[in-house]
């Protein structure tokens, strides 16, 4: 039995939580789920964005599955507290195309994997005369250790590149320390094919011809412009999940925001959500189960009869989620 932290958190996030978990309940493996709490519906009962017990109930489980949250201005963020309290320092978000998903591609299976602990989210930030400053944070620690992420993830998935973008020719000292950083950490991997780009190159690129990529590394606020655009490539935010890994705890959730303008239609498109558990069952190390679930999701999609309504169909969030389950149980 695995222990895992649920924080539904708001918006859409409770809709497609309760999607999810009524999907769970189909596989062969046992979960204990323990219910925590954060977000802007967080805030306006506690005070806070992120209570303390949040942080340590997501600590103590194999794993915390993350719905989405309203992000209150003024206020920390619930999502980036988690990242640095867990030393999540590995954000991976997939861009991979689907059967049956309007996608600009059909053939991708790009992995961006970008530091998740400083660089400009490190939060710090003060205003001046003329008007504020972020500190660009960028270490040698973190930059060999998110390199070194990405080339055994490379290796572990038997893919072949890991491509290092930064702007170094710019940042000269914060992402020449980067990019010195992938170098030096290519070195232990002679079997895996390294190169580099700039982000502007890249960006073009990711549009232009992205199957050039395979593995994709780079600086937190580079890593979230460049996965969002990778999104859009695979059918929108509604089909990428994300996962958040550290040496000692994981974190997965949807790349899609809290959508208060469609929170409490039931509408909400459940598949980014499952997709984030698929990740999570990989991370358990369950990929029979991990397989199942995905390959419902897929069944459901290519037969486009119960579909919420961005991927083109009428139905709702928790039909289209018994229709998954449906799936999984015949299987």
């Amino acid at each position: 039995m695995y222990r895992l932290a649920l924080i539904p958190g708001d918006g859409i996030g409770p809709e497609v939580t309760k999607a999810l978990l009524h999907v769970l309940e189909a596989l062969d493996i046992e979960f204990d789920y323990k219910l925590a709490y954060a977000g802007d519906a967080c805030y306006q009962d506690t005070g806070t964005t992120i209570p303390d017990e949040t942080l340590s109930t997501a600590k103590k489980a194999d794993a915390t599955l993350f719905g989405a949250v309203t992000t209150v201005p003024g206020h920390k963020s619930a999502i980036i507290s988690l990242r640095k309290e867990l030393d999540l320092y590995a954000n991976l978000r997939p861009v991979k195309s689907y059967p049956g998903i309007n996608c600009i591609f059909d053939d991708l299976d790009i992995v961006i994997i970008r530091e998740n602990t400083e660089g400009l989210y490190s939060g710090i930030e003060e205003y001046t005369n003329e008007g504020a400053t972020a500190l660009r944070v960028v270490t040698r620690s973190a930059s060999e250790r998110i390199c070194k992420f990405a080339f055994q993830y490379a290796k572990k998935t038997r893919r072949n590149r890991v491509t290092a973008v930064h702007k170094a020719n710019v940042l000269k000292k914060t992402d020449g320390i980067f990019r010195d950083s992938f170098f030096k950490v290519s070195e232990d991997f002679p079997e895996l094919d390294s190169d580099e780009k700039y982000v502007d190159l890249a960006a073009m690129l990711l549009i232009t011809n992205p199957n050039d990529f395979d593995v994709m590394v780079t600086t937190n606020l580079f890593g979230d412009i460049l996965s969002d655009e990778g999104a859009g490539l695979v059918g929108g935010l509604g089909m990428v999940p994300s996962a958040n890994i550290g040496d000692y705890n994981a974190l997965f959730e949807p790349v899609h925001g809290s959508a208060p303008d469609i929170a409490g239609l039931g509408i909400s498109n459940p598949s980014a959500m499952i997709l984030s558990a698929v990740m999570m069952l990989d991370y358990l190390e369950e990929p029979d189960e991990a397989r199942k679930l995905e390959s419902a999701l897929l069944d459901v999609i290519c037969e486009n009869k119960v579909l919420t309504p961005d991927l083109g169909g009428s139905s709702k969030t928790m039909e289209m989620a018994d229709e998954i389950r449906y799936k999984l149980l015949k299987t």
